[in-house]
């Protein structure tokens, strides 16, 4: 990487003629046993993600070969989505696919495994014609030589092309071990809003799925406690409530090496939170991020608040990576992992919210956006320009299933007429999604152990 001159180590793709840095490697050919040159290019496509371009040519055999790999972050969880598909619009859905994505139908059982094909952006319907195009590759063959399964095949394909019209209904589950898929809202809906038809979920990683995408926590770990054991004979006890913590990170945006802060502080009224900040010299990029710093609650905790006036937006707020959020008024429905966890204000929230959705969502924003759908975000966003500016009332709900988020009690230690704090059991789909092992709770309780 010696061509590399700055500290952008993936650099976009735009339009222009621009002068591309690239990195040439002598390296072995496969075809003469000689050797040859291969080039690589570390880029970044907008609206999509970084990628690493090779091309190796050997000037002996004029043997060439071109790859395209994937070099973005791996998500700290396993995406999970559940997709009920009825007719043509759920055909049309926009899915990006990751190399791990596996992807499974039930009423066909029909499976597709990860790794087992590379990641594309396609849609529902492009998925089922890649397998039919698959299967119908080697049709004429096995109708001469193999009859019997030739048979059954065309029966399959009888199945797979009436699910591709939206005759047959199905339901679709795509999971991707590395976090990195995604299938877009039903084309007939708003932004934001719910989508019936579609559940989305994150859940933990095992051990064995960390180690198929190459990640070994457990050397992390213990290399971790070697650290800290030599950090507590050498140095003394480190005040996490007095002191602001830094160490190197990279950027999320420019892959440059910045720094990161971190502090333990109190909220007051709640608990302790673990505050992160970080902030990019090379491309100006600023984020913050909070933690829980007391674990998972019993119970859920599910807030709603009336916006009457200006004053309501300045309430502090802490949603946690786990607390969706809801507008009633817009339909807007904002699931847990979109934001991460953030303490702000309310009309700070809500920025990022507008931000998220019609600035850096590909779908709705880049060249893959359908027309109608951008006329879509332009309404919505005049909408939410009307809450933020406060022209219309509205309510805020927060649901956190882990009970870590906060709205700020301006009648504190009274009760405000317009917050209402409600605390719920968790289902187990949500225990599932926090990672909470159910069995350590049936010994407590010897009524659920009987039933």
């Amino acid at each position: 990487m010696e061509n590399i001159g700055s500290n952008e180590l993936f650099k976009p793709l735009d339009g222009e003629e621009s002068v591309q840095e690239v990195t040439e490697v002598e390296s072995y050919c496969v075809n003469c046993e000689d050797n040859g040159i291969t080039k690589l290019l570390l880029t970044k496509i907008p609206f999509y993600k970084e990628v690493i371009l090779s091309s190796f040519s050997c000037p002996h055999c004029f043997y060439t070969n071109n790859e395209i790999q994937s070099a973005g972050e791996l998500q700290s969880e396993v995406i999970e989505f559940n997709l009920e598909v009825k007719n043509l619009a759920d055909l049309s859905r926009q899915v990006v696919k990751s190399d791990y994505a596996a992807i499974s139908i039930p009423q066909l059982d029909l499976e597709i495994p990860s790794k087992s094909q590379k990641g594309e952006i396609t849609t529902v319907e492009g998925i089922l014609g890649r397998v039919i195009t698959g299967l119908e590759q080697d049709q004429s063959v096995r109708k001469l030589e193999h009859p019997e399964d030739y048979a059954k095949i065309e029966e399959f394909l009888t199945k797979l092309r009436s699910c591709q019209q939206a005759a047959t209904p199905f339901s679709m589950k795509l999971r991707d071990i590395s976090g990195n898929s995604f299938i877009s809202c039903r084309p007939l809906c708003h932004p934001g809003q719910k989508d019936d038809g579609l559940h989305v979920s994150r859940i933990s990683r095992t051990i064995d799925e960390d180690h198929q995408i190459g990640y070994f926590p457990e050397m992390q770990t213990l290399g971790d406690v070697n650290e800290e054991e030599e950090d507590a004979h050498n140095s003394e006890e480190i005040d996490l409530q007095g002191e602001v913590l830094e160490f190197s990170t990279n950027c999320p945006e420019c892959s440059a090496s910045c720094t990161t802060k971190m502090k333990l502080t109190k909220i007051p009224h709640f608990k302790e939170v673990v505050i992160m900040a970080t902030d990019c010299d090379h491309c100006g990029n600023r984020s913050n991020e909070v933690k829980s710093g007391s674990g998972i609650e019993p119970k859920g905790t599910r807030i709603s608040l009336k916006i009457t006036g200006v004053d309501d937006l300045s309430r502090d707020v802490l949603k946690s990576d786990t607390c969706s959020i809801e507008i009633p008024e817009l339909e807007l429905e904002v699931g847990s992992g979109l934001l991460g966890g953030k303490f702000t204000t309310i009309e700070g929230l809500l920025g990022n919210i507008k931000d998220q959705i019609s600035q850096q969502n590909p779908l709705f924003s880049g060249d893959s956006a359908d027309p109608t759908m951008k006329d879509k975000m332009v309404l919505f966003c005049e909408k939410f320009e009307k809450l933020i500016s406060c022209e219309d009332k509205f309510t805020i709900i927060l649901d956190d299933p882990a009970g870590n988020c906060y709205l700020q009690n301006v009648y504190a230690p009274d009760e405000d007429p317009n917050m209402k704090i409600e605390k719920y059991e968790r289902t187990f789909d949500q225990n599932e999604e926090l990672g909470l092992n159910d069995m350590n709770t049936e010994n407590d309780n010897p009524e659920v152990t009987a039933c």
